[in-house]
């Protein structure tokens, strides 16, 4: 159930999102029309995303793959839709996607779980991460977890559907989080 209805395209204010598009066309998309609803906090929100999203030092896979954990821990289908394809794009295997959605103990779904329970990571798994994580890489992964638990949050608060035409990769019908 929809709450706070998206802005229709017709009527979206290009300035607003300019920090995500660079001033390009964008198609349809039912949370930015949320997020159009309110230009100030969309302006700052799209400023961090848009970091998040394409300038963080995390790879591609990684960055999707957290998300995709975090999505689906918090059962957001709009959220779990739109990173599926951008997972699958990244080279993520239908295999990674099935040990996001039962939450096998790979590192990023350990360290995905630990942020979201505990608000911290454990040494043991701190450690594994920064094996392979300088500090800038693993602010970025922290962070990306926050921000998109945040938008699941927001996203199932306000009902925002998944875009149409969107896979929700296999999220339908699921129940408690894993």
């Amino acid at each position: 159930m929809t709450r706070v209805p998206p802005v229709p395209y017709e009527e979206w204010d290009t300035e607003v999102l300019r920090p995500l598009t660079g001033g390009r066309t964008v198609p349809p998309s039912n949370v930015l029309g949320l997020l159009l609803n309110h230009p100030d906090l969309a302006e700052a929100f799209l400023t961090f995303g848009t970091h998040l999203l394409y300038r963080s030092t995390l790879p591609a896979r990684t960055r999707e793959l957290t998300i995709l954990r975090v999505a689906w821990r918090h059962r957001c289908r709009y959220e779990w839709s739109h990173h599926v394809s951008l997972a699958r794009a990244a080279g993520v295997t239908e295999t990674e996607l099935e040990e996001v959605r039962r939450g096998a103990a790979t590192l990023l779904n350990r360290a995905v779980d630990e942020l979201e329970t505990t608000s911290t990571l454990s040494d043991e798994v701190y450690g594994e991460l920064a094996k392979d994580m300088d500090e800038r890489r693993l602010m970025d992964f922290v962070f990306t977890v926050g921000a998109y638990g945040m938008q699941a949050m927001a996203y199932n608060t306000f009902g925002v559907e998944p875009d149409p035409g969107t896979d929700d990769g296999g999220m339908s019908g699921q129940g408690a989080a894993a």
